[in-house]
């Protein structure tokens, strides 16, 4: 508990087997989160066995790959139903550190921020902790354009490790979106949508192999969805468009 306020962290978990344990333990180092919940997306190694052994993670299997968002959307009505006031999605991959849950739950059990991102740029962390060259042009381009059609300013729209409060999960539509990656950047467009604020904490990372990441065809995939979805986002603010994600 932070101010009276269940803090659960969430963990869209994918063939975490090798790193899962690592983050548990640095998780539950800084003696703040009341609950832990890890979904499984039909994991092909042992992430699940693992999970399970850890003293209270509770894990939830998908029997069939639903995708990084079908992922998240099972780990927010978990979270909700179990009755979080602030819910922290973290990758059990290691590659965010956990060291900063409480800088992250403190700014919106605070009432500062209902919204806030573990960035990478911020620091200048992103290269320092090995993202590919071709990875950090795309994120810094990406980034630039989607300020200019949300109308932010954001170091980055890409981060995996992002903290909310409750009351933006029960007001966001985030069941309306894509199963798969672009979730996360349509996500954070919906939120602005609904006027909530964001803020962003420096967050040093970590690239190595066992560190979750895409292909390059699914990155020019999630690349072209996130224009699309910035896109869209201004077109509708300008009346021009619907659309199911940003309602009138």
């Amino acid at each position: 508990m932070y101010r009276d306020k269940k803090i659960v962290v969430v963990m869209p978990a994918y063939n975490a087997a090798r790193t899962l344990r690592q983050t548990y333990v640095e998780i539950r180092e800084q003696q703040l989160v009341d609950e832990m919940i890890l979904v499984d997306d039909s994991s092909r190694d042992d992430t699940v066995a693992v999970a399970r052994s850890l003293e209270g993670v509770r894990v939830h299997v998908h029997e069939v790959n639903k995708g990084y968002g079908g992922n998240q959307k099972t780990c927010y009505r978990l979270a909700l139903k179990a009755g979080a006031d602030v819910v922290v999605m973290i990758h059990p991959d290691y590659q965010y550190t956990p060291k900063l849950l409480p800088a992250m739950v403190s700014i919106i059990a605070n009432d500062l921020h209902p919204c806030v991102l573990g960035s990478r740029i911020l620091g200048g962390y992103a290269l320092k902790g090995g993202m590919p060259v071709w990875k950090y042009v795309s994120n810094r381009s990406l980034t630039f354009i989607e300020n200019l059609l949300l109308g932010q300013k954001l170091s980055e729209y890409h981060s995996g490790y992002r903290a909310f409060s409750r009351r933006l999960l029960e007001k966001v539509p985030w069941e309306q979106n894509s199963d798969d990656f672009v979730f996360d950047n349509q996500m954070l467009a919906q939120i602005f949508w609904h006027g909530f604020t964001v803020a962003e904490v420096s967050c040093p990372t970590r690239y190595f192999r066992e560190a979750s990441s895409i292909n390059l065809p699914r990155s020019i995939r999630y690349g072209l969805g996130c224009l699309g979805t910035a896109l869209t986002y201004r077109l509708a603010r300008m009346k021009l468009a619907r659309s199911k994600i940003f309602p009138d």
